[in-house]
């Protein structure tokens, strides 16, 4: 009973606090996923010094945790100027997610057939239509998969921004248990909200594949 009690009693909290946590991770998600196109480009580039570039950036962030990144964001850039610890999250996630958006950006692109490009061309399209008419729809079908798993994550991954005093979902959850000595209690309930937003952003996943495979279904 004390459980349910507490899980009524501090909705409020949770509620404003699971605002704050789906706009940092949009705000990010908005960042990363041009963001990741650009390092994709350049990881595809004929230019060997920018293939260079996108490796050492994508390795730089896959190679060191998250959590440091946006440590080093948050006390390196509010030292230059003052920068609030939402925009401090928002930025480090946007980096961290936009290296892991580049693989699955690169790898879409590349499960498209090379026959079809070349078919494309010798049809007399040009390399923007070949790319919008012809490769961007089929790689956007492979990576859809992908990049739906990748949000969820960042959607978790949000929960960090708690450590640079960020009132998201787990900093409202480490004052209340700052304040009621109930770290159990409260971590379970904040895990529960964490829950809903996934499975919640899964159904919506997955309601796209399914669209997407059965205008496949139709064509064929």
């Amino acid at each position: 009973m004390d459980f349910i009690k507490a899980l009524f009693d501090s909705w409020p909290l949770f509620l404003q606090g699971m605002g704050i946590t789906l706009a940092l991770s949009v705000v990010s998600l908005l960042m990363a996923v041009p963001g990741g196109a650009l390092v994709a480009w350049l990881a595809m580039s004929r230019i060997a010094p920018l293939r260079w570039l996108a490796t050492a950036y994508i390795g730089l962030v896959r190679g060191t945790p998250l959590i440091t990144q946006i440590f080093v964001l948050y006390f390196g850039l509010t030292g230059l100027f003052l920068l609030s610890g939402f925009w401090a999250a928002s930025i480090g996630l946007a980096f961290h997610n936009s290296a892991y958006i580049a693989e699955i950006y690169r790898s879409g692109f590349q499960a498209v057939p090379a026959g079809l490009t070349e078919a494309s061309r010798s049809l007399g399209m040009s390399r923007v239509k070949t790319l919008r008419r012809v490769r961007a729809p089929l790689a956007v079908r492979t990576m859809l998969p992908a990049l739906g798993n990748q949000f969820i994550i960042a959607v978790k991954d949000s929960s960090l921004a708690a450590f640079v005093t960020v009132e998201d979902l787990l900093w409202h959850a480490r004052s209340l248990v700052d304040s009621t000595y109930q770290p159990l209690r409260y971590y379970i309930i904040v895990a529960l909200y964490y829950l809903v937003i996934v499975l919640i952003l899964t159904f919506l996943v997955n309601r796209l594949e399914f669209r997407l495979s059965r205008h496949r279904r139709a064509a064929r």
